[in-house]
């Protein structure tokens, strides 16, 4: 008698066979550069795979961490060291500062002066703390010995002097300084900068003065850290993120989106303009979904606080979190409840920076700060939203421009 499973595996087994003949009759291989990934709450998607290229778990196509090196070398110390002062105060909010920083280190360096510890000034009418209260100020000092010299406060005998006031454009020209800047040092030998903001502009903006522009890039990339509570804090929420992350796909997407800001003119669309200025948690929902991240993944928002604005998006994606969610109890005081929006943004900076990818929804500084920092790190995973026509759409197509066309002039400091 014949053993009907003996049947059936010849059944399979001819089967295969003319599954087989037909597949080379017609050319019908998958490429080895193509691969089917699967995953939660996305359809299975054929990618190609460049060599450059990670595939991760929720089917999302991105460029891998990019190799990058300084392009400068510390500036080496200056003989011509003079009897003048410096001074400014770091304002606007954290995104700001490392650019003022770098401003104010270019001056004092391009004309011998000594830079006076500058004061941090928030947001809020006539609040102000030291330096110290959010920076590293030994690293400060130490990071630029040599490049400039770094006082605490202004001698004793300079308090009685009236500083000449110059409004500076923000990233200095050596024109300016020259034109501007220097008859006013040299009358007198103490200054007061105001590092003004008209616009937002990152492009590589490279000089004739290797000495200038290496001083820029020192300043820009070394010269702030938060001290070490901030610092702790930062690390302490990350490591949260990354700790809830390994429950589903392994990564944490950060999501700069405020909805304090999207009624503001600065979240307002022009007639004729050719993207979107800010988007809002849904349409931030929307754009997550369509290239491919999956329900799982960790995603960080740089609101403070839950509120309904959010619930759709935590719908779709329950592993969804602010800084209330993840901060430790005994900070929320100090980062949360005391109204000071420069130490809940200086968290956000540290985070967005470090994050597996960042996704900002509202264009600024704050995006142009953290995408300096993420090239800077080789992090260039930089998402940034835009309508999706049709049902998908591949993430690789999204990524920021500061990446793809090297727009960002931190690619003039690291290569």
């Amino acid at each position: 008698m014949v053993d009907p499973r003996q049947v059936l595996a010849g059944f399979l087994t001819l089967s295969m066979f003319v599954m087989l003949g037909n597949m080379i009759k017609h050319d019908h291989f998958t490429s080895v550069s193509e691969l089917a990934v699967e995953a939660t709450g996305v359809e299975l998607n054929a990618m190609k795979i460049a060599d450059n290229t990670e595939i991760t778990k929720a089917g999302v196509e991105l460029e891998a961490t990019e190799e990058i090196k300084p392009c400068w070398t510390k500036p080496s110390p200056k003989d011509d060291q003079s009897n003048g002062f410096v001074t400014m105060s770091l304002t606007i909010g954290p995104e700001y500062h490392s650019s003022q920083i770098a401003d104010a280190v270019v001056i004092a360096r391009y004309l011998g002066a000594t830079l006076v510890l500058p004061e941090i000034r928030g947001n809020e009418l006539g609040k102000s703390r030291k330096f110290q209260d959010m920076y590293d100020v030994e690293k400060f000092k130490m990071n630029l010995d040599g490049v400039v010299k770094v006082v605490d406060k202004l001698p004793a005998e300079w308090t009685t002097k009236k500083p000449a006031v110059i409004r500076v454009p923000n990233r200095v020209t050596e024109d300016f300084i020259l034109d501007t800047i220097q008859p006013a040092f040299q009358k007198n030998s103490y200054l007061r900068l105001a590092i003004i903001f008209s616009s937002v502009s990152l492009k590589p903006k490279g000089t004739n003065n290797k000495d200038l522009d290496s001083t820029a890039c020192h300043a820009m990339f070394t010269g702030l850290k938060l001290n070490a509570e901030y610092s702790e804090v930062a690390e302490q929420m990350l490591g949260r993120l990354k700790e809830l992350s390994q429950k589903s796909d392994g990564r944490v997407l950060a999501v700069d989106t405020r909805t304090d800001l999207l009624e503001k003119k600065t979240c307002k669309t022009s007639a004729g303009a050719r993207r979107k200025g800010c988007y809002n948690p849904q349409e931030v929902l929307n754009f997550l979904k369509k290239v491919g991240f999956s329900a799982n993944t960790t995603i960080y928002l740089t609101e403070t606080w839950w509120h309904k604005g959010l619930n759709n998006l935590k719908k779709a994606f329950p592993n969804t979190y602010t800084k209330d969610d993840i901060m430790p109890a005994e900070k929320k005081g100090e980062f949360l409840n005391s109204g000071d929006s420069d130490l809940a943004r200086a968290l956000d900076l540290e985070i967005c920076s470090q994050s597996d990818v960042f996704v900002p929804a509202i264009p600024g500084m704050f995006y142009g700060n953290v995408a300096g920092k993420r090239i800077a790190s080789g992090l260039t995973q930089i998402l940034v939203p835009a309508p999706v026509v049709g049902g998908s759409a591949q993430a690789s197509d999204f990524v920021s421009t500061y990446i793809t066309k090297k727009s960002h002039f931190a690619y003039s400091c690291y290569c």
